[in-house]
């Protein structure tokens, strides 16, 4: 029911744009990693937070590619190896982009403070909604595939906002590393390639997950229709 040729059609727009921003991704920072940095990761983001105030925040380093993220609940900034250690505009975008997460943290940023308090909502739905709305669909019982609609929604809810968020955090990175000397304007081109590339991924993964819950409710309406 969920990968059949209806449901893949309906999400193929999403999948077209995820597999064009993840080359996206890929090919820009490819590039940004072969452009040198004065600072690495770790010292760029060091550099941003201390200037906003946020010394307390810590900067670890983490295993994987890619897994660089901020934990507001621990206020730790976490940085992948090679963009802790890495001396790159790709390493310092990153790094600032992360930074941003904190000191968006720090001032309380609206979007911010509520996707963090959707977390558990979506959390919770995307953990039972697929149960729920199996069950529902092969057992004929409407209004528990609603129910798993419904929890499903908080997990559209999550992305939709968490959107603003990716983006203000990457023009907070932008404008820390010029402003800050860390990267002068006219070198910012690879920078800005590697997080509007990233930016992308959300967009399409949220977009997925919008057409994936249209998909859910298109069910429920043709199963609605059908009972009448």
């Amino acid at each position: 029911m969920f990968f059949d040729l209806n449901y893949l059609i309906w999400i193929a727009p999403a999948m077209l744009l995820a597999m064009w921003a993840q080359m996206k991704v890929h090919a820009a920072y490819a590039a940004a990693k072969e452009e040198p940095a004065p600072l690495s990761g770790a010292a760029a983001a060091r550099h941003i937070l201390n200037s906003a105030g946020l010394s307390f925040v810590d900067i670890e380093e983490t295993p994987g590619h890619l897994t660089d993220h901020y934990d507001p609940r621990g206020k730790v900034l976490r940085l992948s190896s090679e963009n802790f250690r890495g001396r790159s505009l790709a390493a310092v975008g990153i790094a600032a982009h992360e930074a941003g997460h904190a000191i968006q943290d720090a001032q309380s940023y609206a979007p911010l403070v509520v996707r963090n308090a959707a977390v558990p909502v979506a959390n919770f739905g995307g953990g039972i909604s697929m149960t729920l709305l199996i069950l529902g669909l092969f057992l004929h019982i409407a209004p528990l595939f609603w129910a798993g609609i419904l929890l499903f929604s908080g997990v559209v809810f999550f992305q939709l906002v968490n959107l603003p968020v990716e983006f203000d955090a990457s023009n907070r990175a932008k404008r820390r590393l010029v402003e800050l000397g860390i990267v002068p304007a006219q070198e910012m081109g690879h920078v800005n390639k590697v997080l509007n590339a990233a930016a992308w991924t959300y967009v399409a993964g949220t977009l997925q997950s919008v057409l994936t819950l249209l998909y859910y409710v298109s069910l429920a309406q043709g199963g609605s229709r059908d009972d009448a």
